[in-house]
């Protein structure tokens, strides 16, 4: 008799497994409970800027709109940057007033320095911003780009992701967009020869400008 592959034997395994199932040997198990500590609602912004900070990303708190302008005015002399993109249409007068050229065509997103964008919610307790399809510019605009510029307020902070989701159930009442994704920090990856590497799955660097709406 033929002896059995060790595929055959794990395929056995498996259809044994199906036929046979056991019951879970933990019924009381809650499944909906937070894993975590929950986040205090008035340290939202305490908790994001130390986890944003902590995966590399660069946090800038802003008190008001004046702070904004002077925060992003700052970094575009810093960076000498003279092309951005920005596909929202709501950053177009902002992207102005700092005086440098902004575009919202997204074929020439190859030869931008930067993205100016917004986000969809921010995550507290991992330092995340999330970002979806239904933004200006859509999925090439995070990746594209060596610098990313991301503009948020205070109301958009959340404790987890998973109020995260409930958020974006909300507002898209129809269906969620196709592409949502949590940024964390700078593109980085330690898949080559186990050295950490920034950039080479989307931006270099991440700014966050964080504008208090509070008062």
């Amino acid at each position: 008799m033929k002896e059995s592959t060790q595929k055959e034997k794990v395929l056995k395994n498996i259809r044994d497994a199906l036929v046979n199932s056991l019951e879970a040997p933990f019924d009381d198990v809650e499944q909906d409970g937070r894993v975590f500590n929950p986040v205090a609602a008035d340290s939202l912004d305490i908790e994001f800027a130390e986890a944003f900070s902590r995966a590399n990303g660069r946090f800038v708190f802003c008190a008001d709109m004046e702070e904004l302008n002077l925060g992003l005015l700052a970094l575009v002399r810093e960076k000498r940057l003279e092309n951005v993109y920005c596909g929202e249409s709501h950053f177009k007068g902002l992207v102005g007033q700092l005086g440098i050229h902004g575009t919202e065509d997204s074929s020439l997103l190859a030869d931008c320095q930067a993205v100016i964008s917004g986000c969809e919610a921010l995550v507290a307790r991992t330092g995340s911003i999330l970002l979806s399809s239904r933004q200006g510019g859509g999925r090439k605009s995070i990746i594209e780009s060596p610098l990313h510029i991301v503009i948020a307020s205070t109301r958009q902070l959340l404790p987890d992701i998973s109020d995260a989701f409930r958020f974006m159930d909300g507002k898209y009442e129809t269906g969620r967009p196709s592409m949502m994704t949590f940024v964390t920090g700078p593109s980085r990856t330690a898949d080559i020869e186990k050295k950490l590497v920034h950039g080479v799955h989307g931006p270099r660097e991440v700014y966050l400008f964080l504008v208090d709406v509070s008062g």
